[in-house]
């Protein structure tokens, strides 16, 4: 069991430990990370074209995202707004106009390469049993990847710790967004496994969906990949109305996308103070989505 999980996360275990000091080699990195990612999704969506009964098995993405989403969402909800009134944080506005047509259409992209997977999947009917293999060799490349991102993302452990606002905010997320799985998947009657799993994405949809995808199939790879991308899509929509009033709220809503693609809006609504919050807590949900859902997946 323990062994499978190790032999997937060494990659970033590995990545972690490198130091990159060169902008060029970590701007190349950054460009091949994101060049991979779309390699992957368009592999889930040959994978989803090659499931027996599609239609069916589409319907079954959809309920699966539509109570994830809810569940985790409601619980997330319930507790951040009490951090807000236990420990406000101050918030001020700053006027820059923010591309958010753009950031939309990058998630829409990200949609239309595994739309894309699919249809050729689908229009061609080529053998596909290369598909998973393919994956998984990838997915072990990315994560090496990914962890020379997060050991040169420019936080240092002293940063992380002085920060406690940040590092509560990804607590309360952890803490909540675990029994929104559960509930969720005793609602579905699956395994309490896959629903922790599940919940472990944090609105990382990219890496969501292609570890749950690895580890549980494409099935539960689309759900997770589609449940995470509605949360990001929906912080994107909700920040600039209510980060005045709960910025902890709003913050820890965005997961792990508030250290780099939600940031530029935490930033523009809510001020220069939330910015080191945002960053800590986005960091500490990046660095756990794959502990945490390998960990789960390998149960």
């Amino acid at each position: 069991m323990f062994s499978g999980m190790l032999f997937i996360f060494l990659p970033l275990i590995i990545g972690y430990l490198i130091p990159v000091h060169k902008t060029s080699v970590l701007e190349f990195i950054n460009t091949q990370t994101s060049r991979l990612v779309l390699v992957i999704l368009a592999l889930m969506g040959l994978s989803l074209a090659g499931l027996d009964n599609l239609g069916q098995n589409l319907s079954q993405i959809l309920l699966y995202t539509a109570t994830f989403f809810i569940s985790i969402s409601f619980c997330n909800l319930a507790a951040l707004p009490l951090l807000d009134k236990l420990w406000p944080t101050n918030t001020a506005h700053d006027h820059r106009q923010l591309p958010l047509g753009k950031m939309i259409m990058e998630s829409v992209k990200l949609v239309l390469v595994v739309a894309g997977g699919l249809i050729v999947g689908i229009t061609l009917g080529f053998d596909l049993s290369w598909v998973d293999q393919a994956s998984e060799t990838i997915l072990l490349l990315l994560l090496f990847l990914i962890g020379i991102q997060l050991r040169n993302s420019g936080m240092t452990l002293r940063q992380i710790l002085l920060n406690k606002k940040g590092i509560i905010i990804a607590l309360v997320i952890i803490g909540t967004s675990l029994p929104g799985g559960i509930i969720a998947a005793l609602i579905l009657d699956i395994p309490i496994t896959h629903g922790l799993a599940m919940a472990s994405g944090f609105g990382w949809y990219s890496l969501a969906g292609i570890l749950i995808g690895d580890g549980l199939g494409p099935i539960y790879g689309g759900a997770a990949f589609l449940n995470e991308l509605m949360r990001e899509l929906i912080a994107l929509s909700l920040i600039p109305l209510i980060i005045q009033r709960y910025p902890s709220t709003a913050i820890g809503y965005a997961g792990a996308t508030a250290m780099d693609f939600t940031l530029p809006v935490i930033q523009n609504c809510g001020g220069i103070k939330c910015v080191p919050i945002a960053i800590v807590s986005g960091f500490i949900l990046s660095l756990l989505v794959p502990v945490l859902m390998l960990f789960f997946i390998s149960l």
